[in-house]
């Protein structure tokens, strides 16, 4: 598998939803996305961050059933979708260099990919 950054994915497409940029900046960082509570603590921290949402109805089907490093892209959406939260929906963000900023300002508690 190809690893991109932040930029590349929004060269790619300048909007981009939040379960991709969550597994993007988890793998700049070595982390480990797989987490349904850092993934909902990413949601929050840019929502208090002023970082512009929109809803995005992501279909888990459509999601491809992609592996991500290893990790099924459609179970995480599918337990995603049975929690009934706000912050465990996807969402579409534009990619300007100020959201890519408040992005990476986010602090993880993921573990690294190798002490799993």
């Amino acid at each position: 598998m190809v690893e991109l950054t932040l930029e590349e994915l929004r060269n790619k497409a300048f909007f981009q939803n939040t379960i991709d940029v969550w597994i993007m900046l988890c793998d700049e960082r070595n982390l480990d996305w797989y987490s349904l509570d850092d993934y909902r603590a990413f949601i929050n921290h840019l929502k208090n961050t002023g970082v512009i949402m929109q809803k995005f109805p992501l279909c888990i089907k459509e999601s491809g059933g992609l592996f991500e490093r290893g990790r099924d892209k459609t179970k995480f959406l599918e337990e995603l979708s049975k929690l009934p939260f706000d912050d465990t929906t996807a969402y579409t963000v534009k990619l300007s260099e100020s959201v890519i900023e408040k992005i990476r300002s986010f602090n993880h508690k993921t573990r690294p990919m190798d002490e799993k």
